[in-house]
């Protein structure tokens, strides 16, 4: 039976935290709020949030600031010592769209042991930099994995089953920041579980608030890029093989 939770990772968003809050509960989620470390204001608003829904809302704070991936992974852990079988992450910015939660449950419930990953589909609000990025990042992930399978690894509106993620955790050093969405994309996939690549909407506010560091995330991410392409080599006649037997 699935039993979802969102997990939103919040660092310095105050303005949009509420209502990406609420438009999750719409949904009938219970909701796990990571504060990565934010500042005293943003800490405060986190904790207004949870008044408003101390039954549904839960907020696990970290000591200081760890990245984005360190984050998830606290809260990964917290929604399994909770009993839940299943993680939607989302981020904290309103970027994602809340009205696209029930395709991303419906997905896992016909296919509970896969990756639920978004697509994005964008508006002219992104900006072109950022698209470019991304396609460098997908040439990597489709080269590292061997396949087509992933269309977007840089996503951060996802549902994991948490049967195939924690072992991942306990057994891999995963990117703790801005790396992390591609590198546990990319090991998942090694381990076989499956993707369903999900289209959903994403929108970049003008005064929207962004944690990526040109130069310190770039060199992260291509440092990343390079640590997966030599585990694949040492894994492709497995991914190989599991294409011939398809």
């Amino acid at each position: 039976m699935l039993d979802p939770v969102a997990v939103v990772p919040v660092y310095n968003h105050p303005a949009t935290i509420g209502g990406v809050t609420r438009q999750i509960l719409s949904h009938g989620l219970r909701v796990i709020l990571v504060d990565d470390g934010s500042e005293p204001f943003c800490a405060r608003r986190l904790q207004e949030v949870v008044a408003d829904a101390p039954d549904r809302v839960t907020l696990l704070r970290l000591p200081h600031n760890q990245g984005k991936g360190a984050a998830m992974i606290a809260g990964f852990r917290a929604a399994a010592a909770r009993g839940h079988t299943h993680v939607l992450q989302i981020d904290a910015d309103g970027q994602h769209a809340c009205g696209d939660i029930p395709r991303f449950l419906a997905q896992s419930r016909a296919r509970p042991d896969a990756v639920i990953a978004g697509c994005p589909i964008y508006d002219a609000s992104v900006p072109r930099g950022r698209l470019y990025g991304r396609y460098a990042t997908h040439v990597w992930v489709w080269i590292n994995t061997l396949s087509f399978d992933i269309r977007d690894s840089m996503c951060g509106f996802r549902l994991y089953p948490l049967a195939s993620l924690l072992p991942l955790l306990d057994a891999a050093r995963i990117g703790s920041r801005m790396d992390f969405d591609s590198d546990v994309i990319v090991r998942l996939h090694w381990r076989g579980v499956p993707v369903v690549n999900q289209p959903t909407r994403v929108t970049y506010p003008q005064d929207g608030i962004s944690h990526f560091r040109m130069w310190s995330d770039n060199v992260r991410i291509s440092s990343m890029h390079a640590r997966l392409f030599f585990g694949m080599l040492w894994r492709s006649p497995l991914l190989l093989w599991r294409k011939v037997a398809a």
